[in-house]
């Protein structure tokens, strides 16, 4: 038997008498005990059917039952149908890579990877033992939902129109940020679609 702490805290935040919520918690959570019946809960506690106990731990119960959570009255993008004219286009539009703060972001075409990557010595032995294979798997990671990168699969799929679904997977972005005490450093990270 578990007694799920968790529940026992709920219960006795509510009202249930520290004894009767380590009972009730024995092997089940909330959703359970809301759905069992008197009978259940008293010889689970271990105490009659008629008492004055039971009465008030089955009205706290049910009041769990019976509340209704609320719901955030903020409206999301995702939430509210946009009209194509409430999307801003052009120079009205933020683009995240024009910020003072974010460094320079660009694409590596996909054929000067290797040799970009090269100081690295990401190259390493093909599986099947025939050449060799570039290990951008090693790279630090950045999410396709980054900002910046959604920025340049915009701009990308602006100048062509025929790219396939999935593209960006996998591709390589270099990094250039500028400061003022180490001047510019270069990264290189790898597009990837989740942690």
């Amino acid at each position: 038997m578990v007694v799920k702490s968790s529940t026992k805290k709920r219960l006795v935040e509510l009202g249930v008498s520290e004894e009767h919520a380590h009972k009730l918690a024995d092997d089940a959570n909330m959703d359970a005990i809301k759905q069992m019946s008197v009978e259940d809960v008293a010889n689970k506690i271990g105490i009659d059917s008629d008492s004055p106990e039971i009465e008030k731990i089955m009205g706290i119960i049910r009041e769990q039952g019976t509340r209704k959570r609320t719901r955030s009255r903020r409206i999301t993008i995702s939430q509210k149908a946009l009209d194509d004219d409430d999307i801003p286009r052009g120079a009205d539009r933020f683009n995240v890579l024009n910020h003072g703060l974010v460094p320079h972001h660009e694409l590596v075409p996909v054929e000067d990877e290797a040799t970009m990557l090269s100081p690295w010595g990401l190259e390493v032995p093909d599986i099947s033992g025939e050449g060799t294979r570039l290990a951008k798997e090693l790279l630090p990671k950045i999410l396709i939902t980054d900002p910046a990168v959604q920025v340049l699969k915009e701009m990308a799929e602006t100048e062509n129109d025929e790219l396939p679904a999935g593209w960006l997977t996998n591709r390589v972005v270099k990094v250039e940020r500028y400061s003022l005490s180490s001047g510019t450093t270069t990264a290189y990270r790898l597009i990837v679609e989740e942690n």
